[in-house]
């Protein structure tokens, strides 16, 4: 069996390197961003289906799922709608959100590994952009995590995320906790900036 060299400027988080998702995620190292938000489905679909890694096999192409067991899986999906409450697209024609979800419950999930997988499938560019992204809202605050223990709806505590404005897209990252104070799913989305007031409106008002 060949071996695999991983240097530090190709390291994904150990959560995405573990038993049989290694070339799952190792293939995506060496594959820039070809498909974002912004893009018709048909280009989207065509970068998806040629990727060695998120190649569907069934389904429109714009939606892939892997797992090697069922504690473990990994989902990327691009749409036409907005993250969020869905709405009837007014234009079925163009991506306007891609999302990563990642779900461990052997080894967890942080917002490191989130930003980390960021800057792994999509890029330098992205990353950067994602870096220097002004944070728009974060949650939950400490008198929403409080109003949840009192009104009995842990989700109000127990789902952190933020919303980033950068340059060129809009960034959504969350993870999820359980009622042990454990981190095992977590997703982030790369949206159009013009979409991203009905999120944090929609996000605040949860």
């Amino acid at each position: 069996m060949n071996k695999v060299k991983i240097t530090n400027q190709h390291f994904l988080p150990f959560i995405l390197l573990k038993g049989i998702l290694i070339p799952v995620y190792f293939l995506l190292l060496t594959t820039s961003a070809k498909a974002l938000p912004g893009e018709n489905t048909d280009q989207v679909a065509a970068w998806v289906n040629a990727h060695p890694t998120l190649r569907p096999d069934i389904g429109d192409g714009l939606s892939v799922n892997k797992s090697d067991t069922p504690a473990r899986r990994f989902s990327f999906q691009a749409t036409v709608l907005p993250p969020g409450r869905v709405k009837t697209p007014s234009d079925r024609r163009t991506v306007r959100s891609e999302r990563v979800a990642v779900y461990d419950q052997i080894n967890g999930v942080t917002f490191e590994q989130l930003r980390e997988a960021l800057r792994t499938i999509y890029g330098l560019a992205i990353y950067q952009d994602y870096q220097q992204a002004q944070l728009i809202y974060a949650y939950p605050s400490s008198e929403i995590a409080d109003l949840g223990r009192r009104l009995r709806r842990p989700l109000l505590e127990l789902q952190q995320g933020e919303l980033l404005l950068g340059k060129r897209f809009a960034y959504w990252l969350e993870i999820t906790q359980t009622d042990d104070e454990q981190v095992i799913s977590g997703q982030f989305t790369i949206l159009l900036p013009e979409d991203l007031e009905k999120l944090e409106i929609e996000l605040r008002d949860h």
